[in-house]
């Protein structure tokens, strides 16, 4: 029997998971911010992937997975899944510094929709009236996030790039996401996944040392720790959420990451949110939600 197989004894506790896991990142992205306009961006994602390892290391060494569950069949897929997420590290954080986090953090939920298109075209999962509608929607979403940018005479360039960081994140999560699911097909361990992932993306940011780091001040070395930590246990908790809880309970409790995205750009920053996100917000969260319907439905069950 495996850890998964007791998804519907204690839901609420997986739920209770979900939401910490989403404040942890949500915490993790705070650092990242206050950090943007100090440290480069290559020595960010060295600490935050560094850091993450001692807690996800300590968590293994627990279930008897390290380093015994890193044995892995299929390297090279390792390899691309862990090369698509630590892409989307990068362009994820650079979005973070040229973004309110709450419209960061917004585009991000293109990616749930994305990875269906993704499971089509990589995996041959089948396209259905849901993942075209949630497709349609999310993508209006972004449109009309967008779209007063465009037309507004001289585009903040700024701001333009940090919108189209935040959607090649999500593309490139999305496919990250689809490598995962091919991986856990062939029963590769979550845990050999994740850790591969973090020393992956350790590595890209140390390969950036060339290009210029600098000595963080006591105060940017205390975030850049604290973004690796926080980083570290929001993964574990979200690995934890679901062994209690089925991922289709839990997919309403992930928009809760918005609330805390919100309160840190108008709480912490200081920086108010565009009408157009409160436009955009309906769309892409309809989008994202329209696409999970799928998975609640009895008939027709999709290749997980």
């Amino acid at each position: 029997m495996s850890a998964f197989d007791t998804a519907n004894d204690l839901p609420w506790r997986g739920i209770g998971l979900r939401i910490l896991s989403g404040l942890l990142f949500a915490g993790m992205i705070v650092m990242v911010k206050a950090l943007s306009e100090e440290v480069p961006l290559g020595e960010i994602v060295f600490f935050r992937s560094a850091f993450a390892l001692i807690p996800l290391v300590v968590f293994l060494r627990m279930r008897g997975e390290f380093p015994s569950g890193l044995r892995s069949g299929r390297p090279w897929g390792h390899v691309l899944r862990s090369g698509f997420g630590c892409a989307a590290m990068f362009t994820s954080f650079a979005s973070i510094a040229r973004l309110p986090v709450a419209e960061a953090m917004l585009i991000s939920y293109l990616s749930p929709v994305l990875t269906a298109v993704a499971g089509v075209i990589l995996l041959g999962e089948r396209a259905t009236v849901f993942r075209v509608g949630g497709i349609a929607l999310g993508l209006a979403g972004v449109a009309v996030l967008v779209g007063p940018e465009i037309g507004a005479g001289p585009m903040d360039e700024t701001r333009l790039a940090g919108l189209a960081f935040g959607v090649l994140t999500a593309i490139l999560t999305s496919l990250a996401l689809a490598m995962t699911r091919s991986l856990a097909r062939t029963g590769e361990s979550p845990g050999a996944i994740a850790f591969y992932f973090a020393v992956t993306s350790a590595l890209a940011g140390l390969a950036t040392l060339p290009g210029g780091w600098i000595l963080p001040s006591a105060q940017a070395v205390t975030f850049l720790v604290l973004a690796g930590i926080f980083g570290g246990f929001a993964h574990i908790a979200m690995t934890l959420a679901f062994k209690y809880a089925e991922a289709s309970r839990m997919a309403p409790f992930e928009y809760v990451t918005l609330i805390w995205a919100v309160l840190t750009d108008l709480v912490i920053f200081g920086l108010p949110l565009a009408p157009a996100f409160f436009l955009a917000l309906p769309l892409v969260l309809f989008g994202a939600g329209f696409a999970a319907m799928e998975r609640r439905r009895p008939l027709g069950p999709v290749p997980a």
